[in-house]
């Protein structure tokens, strides 16, 4: 039980259901959705949609989308891959003959085909009670009459880093009168509210097709990209098998490969041959042994992880006990390892969304358009902003990483699942681009090893490596960082915190529902 003379929150407990998202509205909507009928899976749909008006800088139409989901809570873990495409035309060639020794991060060339409308539509087919158009109702009456800006979206608005003067329709819709909306400020969109509209009445088709689409591509073609309307017609999600390991007794799902998911399960495979749970949860030992773990599943990371539909990923051999064992006996308990090539590692704004109902159907929902805004191109007509995922794509054709046509780049939003004796136990996620495989374990070991509950997990300190550094925040005790120094660690503190995440606890036995969601976004979870 947390101390209540500190500053911070409890978590959310209930018995018929509990959804946990970044933004009020968001969680609002998904309550909503669940006390008129809907499941988990129409309200996590729900809450993504209104996510994509509200939290412009981070998700939409124009982004991607990955879903763990377990019917009941019993059973197989159901995965879905609803990340887009590179374009037909796009070659490593092409771009090499080009000029290009990289991908741009912003521009039509960052941009692959928008997956999650076609992701939505799937799974609420399949798995959902309601259809498209109620669903899509609450994003569309905040588009079109308007929201309020909470004040960690303005946060991230008012980044320096973002050039949305570079796209005059971006500097359109999301610098009204010249500046990015202000906390408390009332934002409109009434072009996506046009466009979700569209999509409501005519379903998939509505944004793949017709005048939607046209709006889209004309736009990329404008600015030099190689998209086609039938790149847009074929995309298609797909159902795959997820990617587990066993720790503390649970059973660990995350997304496979072209998704990073892997990397958090290399993690917890090589810190399991380590007992956390008699360190310092805030302690340098700990904080030093994850910070070497991760730089080596990411090294791992960007050495093999593409596309399984046009290379291979060897992950059987990744996740075996032996690789484990090899690997975990690079690491030194008192100083920094020295050997392993240079990480850099984009932080990016997504939105994570972990729902349970009451007839237990859980679902991890994770909605992304990568970096802030994306590739900062925006639909002149649609007011769609595109993703920038694209820009993960490699330029060497050898690497399984490399673009090609029809390819999904390597991906950073991961959601996961944890199971016992094959029941769910919770649904979570930590979103924050490269942090992300961090952010599972520290949440996942923070619970196992150390006892926290789900809102103790998401609040305590984190710690990042990323580009030869490791970034610590505020939080983390004085003690910790000069620890981390000592074994040859440079610490610094990030210019903001580190990700944000949701997760929802079933406890089987009770009945009850425990929710949380993390205070370095705006959001909350909330049950009834």
């Amino acid at each position: 039980m947390r101390d209540f003379q500190f500053p911070g929150r409890s978590p959310v407990r209930a018995t018929q259901a509990v959804a946990a998202t970044s933004h009020p509205l968001a969680t609002l909507a998904a309550i909503d959705m669940l006390r008129a009928g809907g499941n988990a899976m129409d309200a996590a749909v729900c809450a993504a949609a209104v996510q994509g008006v509200v939290e412009p800088q981070s998700t939409g139409i124009g982004g991607d989308c990955f879903v763990l989901y377990c019917p009941k809570g019993q059973g197989d873990v159901l995965a879905f891959n609803g990340s887009g495409r590179a374009p037909a035309g796009a070659t490593v060639d092409w771009y090499l003959d080009k000029g290009f020794n990289e991908l741009p991060k912003q521009g039509p060339h960052a941009v692959t085909v928008p997956g999650a409308v076609d992701a939505w539509s799937r799974l609420l087919q399949d798995h959902g009670r309601k259809d498209l158009a109620e669903v899509l109702a609450p994003a569309i009456h905040y588009a079109e009459d308007g929201y309020v800006v909470q004040d960690r979206v303005a946060f991230d608005w008012a980044d320096p880093e973002i050039d949305l003067t570079a796209d005059e329709h971006a500097a359109r819709i999301f610098l009204p009168g010249g500046q990015a909306p202000k906390a408390g400020d009332i934002h409109r969109q009434p072009e996506l509210a046009a466009t979700l509209r569209v999509i409501a009445k005519q379903g998939r088709a509505g944004f793949y097709e017709g005048a939607v689409a046209d709006d889209m591509v004309r736009r990329l073609k404008e600015l030099g990209g190689l998209h086609s309307h039938e790149d847009f017609a074929a995309t298609k999600g797909d159902y795959v098998s997820p990617v587990s390991t066993a720790y503390g007794g649970h059973d660990i799902h995350q997304m496979p490969p072209n998704n990073q998911g892997l990397t958090a399960l290399l993690m917890l495979n090589v810190l399991s041959g380590f007992k956390l749970g008699g360190l310092d949860p805030n302690g340098a030992e700990r904080l030093h042994l994850e910070i070497e773990a991760g730089r080596l599943a990411y090294q791992d990371r960007d050495r093999f992880v593409g596309d399984q539909d046009q290379v291979h990923v060897p992950i059987k051999q990744l996740l075996s006990g032996a690789y484990a064992d090899r690997l975990r006996a690079e690491i030194h308990r008192d100083r920094a390892m020295t050997h392993l090539p240079r990480l850099e590692l984009p932080g990016s704004d997504t939105v994570y969304i972990s729902i349970v109902d009451r007839d237990r159907n859980a679902v991890s929902f994770i909605n992304s358009t990568y970096y802030s805004f994306g590739s900062g191109v925006v639909g002149p007509k649609t007011g769609v902003v595109l993703q920038n995922r694209g820009s993960s794509f490699r330029l060497d054709p050898a690497h399984p990483n490399a673009i090609a046509p029809g390819k999904r780049p390597m991906h950073t939003i991961m959601p996961g699942m944890a199971t016992r004796n094959g029941r769910v136990v919770m649904p979570f996620g930590v979103m924050g681009g490269g942090y992300q495989p961090f952010g599972h374990v520290h949440l996942l070991t923070n619970m196992i090893d150390f006892g926290m509950d789900p809102q103790q997990a998401l609040d305590a300190p984190r710690v990042f490596y990323n580009d030869d550094t490791v970034e610590a925040e505020r939080s983390v005790p004085t003690a910790a960082i000069e620890g981390l120094r000592e074994r040859g660690h440079r610490v610094v503190e990030p210019y903001q915190p580190l990700g944000g995440g949701q997760a929802v606890l079933i406890d089987w036995d009770k009945g009850t529902l425990t929710g949380a969601s993390d205070p370095r976004k705006d959001g909350m979870a909330l049950g009834y």
